[in-house]
Formats: structure tokens, sequence, C-alpha cells
């Protein structure tokens, strides 16, 4: 069976995301999305909800996996015989910090890791632009999945 990762905090998880992980899905035969436990970082959601956010808008795909990790990602790989990471890179600028990250994994584990360009219409988009947009009352409608923007929007008027 092929396996592959998908990494991130995805606070919140965006259309971006969503396109990356759907590609993914139809490359490999199960794909885990990883959700990043950063103790050192308060999110706007909290991990459990991050998860049954992304498993709700991956729900499409029979051969998604979603989980929480904490240390370090090549560890979650061994763990769960994934040999492969797939990330998105959406700038230049995102590949000389994922190509410094994808030698480590390699070296530390001999994980791979797949470059997968981002499409064009959410080359932009980051998990920390929609909540700065949406906390200053800007429509992120069409950078998110209508559930996420629901909570979004819920958790903003709580703030």
């Amino acid at each position: 069976m092929r396996r592959a990762v998908c990494p991130g905090s995805f606070d919140p998880i965006t259309n971006g995301h969503l396109d990356i992980i759907g590609r993914a899905s139809r490359l490999y035969d199960e794909v885990y999305v990883a959700v990043m436990i950063n103790k050192a970082k308060k999110g706007l959601f909290e991990i459990d909800e991050r998860i049954e956010l992304i498993r709700e808008v991956t729900s499409e795909y029979d051969n998604v996996r979603v989980e929480a990790f904490h240390g370090l990602l090549v560890d979650f790989c061994k763990q769960r015989d994934i040999p492969a990471i797939v990330k998105g890179l959406r700038a230049v600028s995102d590949f000389d910090y994922e190509l410094q990250m994808a030698q480590m994994n390699n070296g530390l584990t001999g994980v791979e890791t797949l470059f997968v360009p981002t499409n064009p219409t959410y080359s932009f988009l980051s998990s920390s632009l929609v909540k700065e947009v949406a906390q200053w009352g800007g429509d992120v409608s069409h950078l998110v999945p209508p559930a996420v923007l629901e909570a979004l929007n819920k958790r903003l008027r709580q703030a």
C-alpha cells in the first residue's frame, strides 16, 4: 500500500490545503493528514476542533486519515510506515525552507518529500491570512470550505 502524509497546523484548513490533500489522495492509496501539536503556540482552534473540521471537509476521500502529532514528522512516518511527505509550494520562498526540511527528513530516516505546486488560485493563501482577514470582517467564504467558514465566524464572534 502506498502511503503519504500531508502535515501542517491547519488552523484553520483552507481550500489550498484541501487542493493538496485531494491531489495526494489520487496519487496514494492512503493519505494521512497530520495535524501538528505545538504547545508553544496558541491556535485559534484547539487540536480536536481542527481534526473534526478536517475530517468533515475531507469526508469525500475514503483514503484520507486525520491524526494529531507531536514531535518529529519523521517519527510519525516511521510509526505508520509512511515513506513520503506531500507538501504544497506557493512560492519560491516556500521552496527554500521546505527543501531544507526535506533534506533533513530524508537524512534522518530516508522519508522522501514530494513537492506539489499549489493551484494558482490559492498561491497567496495561508491560514494566518484567512484568520487576519476574517478578524477584520473581510469575506473569506471563497478561501475556506463552508463548515470551516461557519466555525471561523462562530469563534471570532466569541472573541
